[in-house]
């Protein structure tokens, strides 16, 4: 019973977090925001969803001690480890083509990156 609230919570928290990337995509003004908050709320909300599946897999393998939802759980485990690294390497990857390809940040968003040779 106790997990099952635990699982609840977690799947919340991660749901949340992704209808908070989804928002941020809507609402801010240009790619390289965009971009850092889907970026940064899907990994949080996948974390969050993958907590929840490992607790749930834990729980049924202790119950019934099938070593397929133990394995469940190691494949969940590596896919979180997958999307958390190509998150951020695409993520920088389409910001730095996005710069090179001449897209500017909004007016009102501090542009760090101006001077920064551009030809490498």
């Amino acid at each position: 019973m106790v997990a099952e609230f635990i699982v609840t919570i977690f799947l919340g928290l991660g749901l949340l977090a992704v209808g908070l990337g989804v928002v941020g995509i809507l609402r801010f003004p240009d790619v390289y925001t965009r971009l850092h908050a889907e970026t940064k709320m899907t990994t949080c909300g996948a974390i969050f969803i993958c907590i929840a599946v490992v607790i749930t897999e834990i729980g049924a393998y202790l119950a019934s001690g099938e070593m397929q939802y133990a394995v469940l759980g190691l494949h969940t485990v590596l896919a979180l480890a997958a999307l958390v690294f190509t998150n951020a390497i695409g993520a920088h990857a389409i910001g730095r083509a996005a710069y090179r390809a001449g897209v500017r940040p909004d007016p009102a968003v501090v542009d760090r990156m101006k001077g920064v040779n551009t030809d490498d």
